[in-house]
């Protein structure tokens, strides 16, 4: 579990809050159903609006990502490649059709079975990368979703402003129903500014970077696949992907 996802929100509003209450102001002050109406929904009308519906069930299951990014374990990883490596110098290529059945990942069991099959190294590489592409899509669509959700809530936030200076102009000459009219507009940016620099972009961005590992995992996956094709070593293979993990962990 990573709770930095969380918890950055957690102390973000409770910052925000606190400094509001030394300059005197009360929580209460932010609760402003029609502003909510506005920015929440608009922002949600908006996002539904620009995206297809798959798009739109990815970036609400990658969720579960910020707070439980994949574990990955690239020592293990490497370990289990060198095996690979030194069974097929030992017994041919021809057993990493067995071998893999037990991969850890679908993509090494994909390149496994290929190289027992003899395919071109081309091939095996570009079958790879493929899987990894259409990964990467996946990741960067519903990254995009909550992206875009960020830059549309600031502007929400300005209609919610706008929209209450318009109630205030057709007031003036009732002072009892001013406040509520300047509540609105100037709660309305807030809810914008907010949920946009403290939710929806910050998801976006850790989304991102707890795939980040991943992709680093299935280069490696990449790489000891073709040098085990190309008959290096098990010893020279092992030194090689452990360089992809120098100062990375």
């Amino acid at each position: 579990m990573d709770i930095f996802g969380i918890l950055g929100i957690v102390v973000g509003v409770t910052f925000i809050l606190w400094a509001q209450a030394i300059e005197g102001g009360s929580p209460t002050d932010l609760m402003q159903v029609t502003a909510g109406m506005i920015v929440f929904g608009g922002t949600a009308g908006a996002v539904i609006s620009s995206f297809p519906l798959d798009d739109l069930k990815t970036a609400v299951g990658l969720l579960k990502v910020i707070i439980f990014p994949p574990k990955i374990d690239l020592d293990s990883l490497i370990v289990e490649l060198v095996g690979y490596a030194t069974k097929a110098r030992k017994e041919g290529v021809i057993i990493l059709e067995k071998e893999a059945k037990n991969a850890s990942d679908p993509l090494l069991a994909i390149g496994l079975e290929a190289v027992a099959d003899g395919a071109d190294p081309s091939l095996v590489q570009g079958m790879m990368e493929n899987q990894i592409t259409q990964l990467e899509e996946h990741v960067n669509k519903g990254a995009k979703v909550w992206e875009s959700a960020g830059a549309y809530a600031p502007t929400l936030g300005i209609i919610g402003a706008v929209l209450g200076l318009i109630q205030v102009m057709k007031n003036l000459s009732d002072p009892s129903k001013l406040g509520a009219g300047i509540a609105v507009a100037f709660v309305a940016t807030i809810y914008g500014l907010f949920i946009a620099n403290l939710i929806l972009l910050p998801f976006s961005s850790r989304i991102k970077f707890n795939y980040q590992k991943i992709f680093l995992a299935k280069e490696i996956m990449v790489e000891g696949v073709l040098a085990i094709q190309a008959g290096e070593s098990p010893a020279l293979i092992e030194r090689k992907l452990k360089s992809f993990i120098l100062g990375k962990g």
